[in-house]
């Protein structure tokens, strides 16, 4: 049903006049309250619009709210339609229509995917021995998203004798994956179909046993693996592995040698890998068991494990372990690298001889190359704020180690780099129609937060802005489960930085920029820094004069989403304008329900509220439990009503509240995606028209919407 059917069913909805085919909008959207007890042990708080939370979604008083909600957020902005499309066909002009990946190698073929002009989704395809040989399709997604309001391929594995290819498929939004396979040569579609699997895809030696992870049907948690045969009932797919504890997520993988199929678990604090010979992948041996603030991931080659582990370093380093020592536990374990305090290991990728290194420093993501000899070797860069990440590497007898680059002004670089001879060659530099990399200047500032500790920001705008405190800011922020946020060039941001904004990415404590102490500084109990960080580097952005105090926009999205509403509720007189996009902003109440995805894996994130000091600190800063009765800056706030990992009712239920409670009169609009989850609907031009449209109301906000 569209937004506009269930309105017109409602007749007048939550205060929204319709009249025809044309909306009057009288008032914003009127919610009823609905007085419910939320109980814990520690307390009881009573929550006016819990009601608005249907797992079912179909209850018919909040879709006509929603519906309401989107109505008025429709007559809001409809005066800036002619400006949303600039802004969409701005970015659109800065696309390569046609684009292409560069292929990778693997099992005798040459793996990539193109785009047609015009289309939302890539065909995949590969071509044997040679990367000018005639193309086999593999998927072409265009195809398989008809008749599909949202559609999302997710993993893919070919089989080992290159026969077959398995895929997990979402056609929803939520993120309960379907498991297909066909033959490739036909095209023929196997009967074999499981439903509700992780995006997690292994098959065994034998072609015909293939590995997935099955979720929950309630929580969504992926907790068991188990082994399908070709040709065989899902009902008698064999148990490999469950996991017991709801704090663990699972998962399951090839080793970088193929030697091995290994299933992971792991939680904020913890990690266990168990593994088994790809060729019989029945019975499973622990790497090391698991323990409290022990983390590592172990990977295979030649006839030795090297393993990343957080064991004596706390930012990680790498061990290796021979096959006959492996049973001797971790005091077989020897030093790859050193612990240290300021580097901080996020990942690794081994080759023949030498295993290529993907690490952070100085708040910088960076590449480094370590021979079986103990020779490092970086990757070195000339910009100040940058990234650096290892590319798609599946063969690894080779000397070449494919990684990207990029910058908030270099577009994404493929490169590879011979890790004996040190030689680097491009093999693809992004295409930017339209763009100009010389005409923009990156910044890498440090602010001072209101402790002292000094927080990176990665800065971009046009030159010839001027630095006089009259430009306009647009600051965005993660900083939750040590997710870094790395500068990219963004098609979208083009136009905006055209007209003289300038856009910021504060490293806020709650990310790992800074290493695994920068994490830990920002959560559990120590949430509120990665608040206090994001206003301190807007204040400081404002103080050194880069940007004006009363042209600020702010965005995070998820829990990014948490960010920005207390950041609304601590500093609202700071910015002009705050869009928050699937925001978490329900605390207490959602870690209270472990029925709902993602909350028992997420104790050790924000803790467990079951638990006094917890819910004390937690209800502290909890967006929607602090919604006061002041002035509120402009909002912007977007939800998807299939959201698996936010649920559509927290950004609802604040919105609602926010109604209820604020005392200015700056515009309140909240977009719910009907036909969506957690990122929104699917396509690459997609996003770009959902985002042109918050994008056409910050612009007005900040007085720029010409």
């Amino acid at each position: 049903m569209t937004t506009r059917s269930m309105m017109l069913a409602g007749g007048m909805l939550a205060g929204v006049m319709l009249a025809g085919a044309a909306t009057a909008q009288v008032s914003p959207p009127h919610v009823a309250k609905k007085p419910f007890q939320v109980t814990s042990p520690n307390g009881a708080r009573t929550d006016d619009y819990y009601w608005l939370r249907d797992d079912t979604r179909k209850n018919p008083e909040m879709l006509a709210y929603l519906a309401a909600e989107n109505a008025y957020a429709d007559a809001q902005l409809s005066a800036l339609k002619p400006l949303e499309a600039k802004l969409y066909q701005e970015t659109v002009a800065h696309i390569k229509q046609d684009d292409s990946s560069v292929p990778y190698a693997k099992n005798g073929y040459y793996y990539g995917s193109r785009f047609q002009q015009g289309a939302d989704y890539p065909i995949v395809e590969r071509r044997k021995a040679s990367r000018t040989a005639p193309a086999e399709t593999l998927f072409d997604e265009s195809t398989m998203a008809k008749g599909h309001t949202f559609f999302a391929l997710s993993d893919w594995a070919v089989s080992p004798d290159n026969r077959r290819v398995a895929w997990a498929e979402d056609n929803v939004g939520r993120r309960q994956y379907v498991l297909r396979i066909k033959d490739i040569a036909s095209g023929a579609a196997d009967a074999d179909t499981i439903t509700n699997i992780e995006p997690n895809i292994v098959w065994a030696d034998d072609s015909k046993t293939l590995l997935y992870v099955e979720k929950d049907p309630v929580t969504l948690r992926g907790y068991r693996v188990k082994a399908h045969v070709l040709g065989t009932p899902v009902a008698g797919d064999r148990l490999l592995f469950e996991e017991k504890d709801d704090t663990y997520s699972i998962g399951v993988s090839r080793t970088a040698d193929d030697k091995f199929v290994c299933i992971g678990v792991s939680s904020t604090v913890s990690d266990e890998q168990r593994c088994a010979p790809a060729a019989a992948p029945t019975n499973f041996t622990v790497i090391a068991p698991r323990a409290r603030e022990f983390r590592y991931g172990a990977d295979h080659i030649g006839s030795h494990w090297i393993i990343r582990t957080n064991r004596d370093a706390k930012n990680y380093k790498l061990v290796t372990v021979a096959d006959a020592d492996l049973a001797k536990g971790t005091a077989a374990w020897r030093d790859l690298t050193p612990a240290s305090d300021t580097i901080f290991i996020e990942g690794f990728k081994p080759f023949d001889g030498f295993v290529a290194i993907d690490q952070r420093q100085g708040g910088n993501r960076m590449i480094r190359v370590l021979s079986d000899a103990g020779k490092s070797t970086p990757v070195t860069a000339d910009e100040p704020a940058y990234r650096m990440s290892l590319d798609v590497n599946e063969e690894t007898a080779t000397p070449w180690v494919r990684y990207t680059y990029g910058s908030l002004v270099t577009p994404t670089t493929t490169y590879e780099v011979n890790a004996k001879t040190g030689e680097r060659r491009v093999l693809k530099v992004a295409p930017v129609p339209g763009y100009d990399p010389a005409k923009y200047v990156t910044e890498r500032v440090w602010a001072a937060a209101r402790d002292g500790t000094k927080i990176p920001v990665s800065l971009v705008y046009a030159k010839g802005t001027k630095r006089d405190g009259t430009a306009p800011l647009f600051q965005y922020a993660y900083g939750s489960y040590g997710i870094s946020t790395d500068p990219a060039v963004d098609p979208g941001r083009i136009g905006l930085l055209d007209r003289g904004v300038v856009y910021a990415i504060a490293h806020i404590r709650g990310g790992q920029e800074m290493g695994r102490s920068w994490y830990d500084d920002g959560h559990l109990l120590n949430k509120k820094n990665s608040f206090t960080d994001f206003i301190d580097v807007t204040r400081y952005l404002v103080a050194q004069k880069y940007v004006a105090k009363d042209r600020v926009a702010a965005m995070g999205g998820s829990a990014g989403g948490l960010l920005m509403g207390g950041v609304a509720n601590m500093a609202p007189a700071d910015y002009k304008l705050i869009i928050a996009q699937v925001p978490f902003v329900d605390v207490v109440t959602t870690m209270l329900d472990a029925s709902i995805p993602l909350t028992t894996f997420e104790y050790d994130e924000w803790g467990n509220p079951a638990k006094q000091p917890y819910y004390d600190y937690m209800l502290s800063y909890s967006p929607y439990d602090n919604v006061t009765a002041k002035a509120y800056p402009a909002l912007y706030v977007g939800t998807g009503l299939w959201d698996s990992q936010v649920q559509y009712y927290e950004p609802t239920k604040w919105v609602a509240k926010l109604r209820e409670r604020k005392t200015d009169a700056n515009p309140l609009l909240f977009r719910i995606n009907m036909e969506a989850g957690h990122g929104g609907k699917s396509g690459r031009f997609e996003r770009f028209r959902q985002n042109a449209e918050w994008q056409a109301f910050m612009l007005q906000q900040l007085g720029l919407a010409q």
